[in-house]
């Protein structure tokens, strides 16, 4: 078995490992995504409209969700499946950039999976803004491989163009009738002048694509933008947080409903209810709350996974004398959003030694740090080895390394500026007001960028193996190397009882 990142720096895929082949699975021709760019962030501008004039995207779910009714899906959106007591199942989040890292994740998806039932992706097909033309190369191509089923929940990028895309792939929906234009002077009208509406599908760009994955073992039609799978002893229920992070009400009465029962239960989500240390309970127009659901002891819920936070967390929370796991899951593919922003974990009786993280916070500083060591042209004053980049973290966090230095590297005044500046955590007792708001500016603002296209690049992907008695959860790395390509690490593993 290949060393972890947990274990080794070459594990992490530090050093002069041999390039993955998986340039060979992309197409000729790469779009390079930044979101730096603004011709990137113009279209994407439906989160902050929704936000600025009101989140129309409950009424368009609805909307949604009776078209697929009235075509046929079931009313319950329940998929009952043949599996049997033991199988396995994937999970894999923000995955549709289409260059590099997306790709590079792929050989060891293909490897780890061959024997599972089904996949679910969690949040954020496609970017930038989940349109239909761009599910070729963002979605068929790269998965063409995996014979079985892909179930989705769709992110935020999957309605900057109202869904339309993310319906037509996944539930075969044609496009909802155009909607009468608000009247003057409302906030639904001034969001109406602004909105980024969605483009005429190529019809065939999109058959063609459709080829790619056109073998019947992969066929599933899902009865809409959210849905609960029954799945051998376990259901699987996968819901639709929208633009801002929320449940309508329709969706929450819904989601009540099929919470019901002694099956034990698996939640994905667009949305983490636990990340960065911080709980985000998720709410539910009209009152309540996603994890008033999760944590209410009828319901039987064991796992939370989420995606939209591009890269792997996980908290054991304890309710009621039973734990169950929040896991945060979206390194599928997008730019990496650090982890070395993460203060030192103290949430819901979660400390430090319980919390896992991937990429480890080190490796997370010394990318970021090489990042903009070659964006601002100071590579000598900001680069950081992985080594001089996990001391720091071990420091301003009061912990102990996470992995092992041969030679552990002396922490300087330099090494501790560049920690600050690129917003590393601390320890919450030694966290000011004025800290904290900068972190969470860092996070939203600097992070972003399609950071690079050489590895590693600290991609992650899981694999639920199910029985009668549990789930075992294991968090598998793609750094874009050979030998991780060839045998998949695994970052974390964690035994859930049924």
């Amino acid at each position: 078995m290949s060393h972890s990142s947990r274990d080794t720096a070459e594990g992490a895929g530090w050093g002069t490992a041999e390039r993955g082949d998986y340039k060979q699975l992309m197409p000729h021709r790469v779009e390079k995504l930044s979101w730096l760019n603004p011709k990137t962030l113009w279209p994407a501008r439906n989160g902050v409209l929704a936000s600025w004039f009101g989140d129309p995207t409950g009424r368009t779910r609805s909307r949604w969700v009776e078209q697929r009714t009235v075509a046929g899906a079931p009313a319950d959106k329940v998929v009952r499946r043949d599996d049997p007591d033991h199988f396995s199942f994937m999970v894999i989040g923000d995955t549709g950039e289409g260059d590099d890292p997306q790709y590079a994740v792929v050989p060891g998806f293909l490897k780890v999976s061959q024997d599972t039932r089904f996949a679910v992706l969690a949040s954020d097909v496609v970017y930038p803004v989940g349109t239909a033309d761009d599910y070729g190369t963002k979605f068929h191509r790269p998965y063409q491989d995996y014979q079985a089923p892909i179930y989705a929940i769709p992110g935020n990028h999957d309605w900057y163009e109202d869904l339309q895309g993310f319906m037509r792939v996944f539930c075969e929906a044609p496009p909802l009738t155009p909607e009468a234009t608000p009247r003057p002077p409302t906030p639904a009208w001034l969001r109406s002048l602004l909105w980024h509406k969605p483009r005429t599908t190529d019809e065939q760009r999109l058959a063609e694509a459709r080829k790619l994955r056109s073998a019947p073992a992969q066929q599933a039609v899902q009865p809409g933008p959210y849905w609960a799978v029954d799945a051998g002893p376990v259901r699987i229920i996968g819901i639709d947080t929208g633009l801002l992070g929320t449940v309508d009400a329709e969706q929450g009465r819904w989601l009540r409903e099929v919470s019901k029962g002694d099956t034990p239960k698996i939640l994905i989500t667009g949305s983490p209810l636990y990340v960065d240390a911080e709980h985000h309970p998720c709410q539910i127009d009209g009152g309540g709350t996603v994890d008033d659901i999760v944590r209410d002891p009828d319901h039987h819920y064991v796992a939370a996974i989420g995606g939209d936070i591009h890269n792997y967390q996980r908290y054991p929370v304890t309710v009621d004398g039973r734990t169950i796991q929040y896991v945060v899951a979206g390194g599928g593919g997008a730019f990496m959003h650090a982890t070395h922003t993460v203060p030192r974990v103290s949430v819901a009786g979660v400390s430090e030694d319980d919390f896992r993280c991937y990429p480890l916070r080190g490796d997370s500083l010394a990318f970021y740090s090489r990042l903009y060591g070659r964006r601002l042209r100071m590579r000598r004053f900001f680069t950081l080895t992985e080594a001089e980049a996990t001391a720091v973290i071990a420091k301003r966090l009061g912990i102990r390394p996470t992995r092992a230095q041969v030679s552990p590297a002396r922490v300087t005044l330099r090494t501790r500026l560049v920690a600050s500046l690129l917003g590393a955590g601390g320890r919450p007792d030694r966290t000011s007001r004025f800290r904290l708001p900068v972190r969470k500016a860092y996070t939203q603002l600097l992070s972003p960028g399609s950071a690079t296209y050489s590895p590693p690049f600290f991609k992650c992907f899981l694999r639920l193996d199910v029985t009668p008695d549990s789930v075992r959860l294991r968090c598998f790395s793609a750094t874009g190397n050979l030998q991780q390509e060839i045998d998949p690490p695994v970052e974390d593993e964690v035994t859930i009882s049924l």
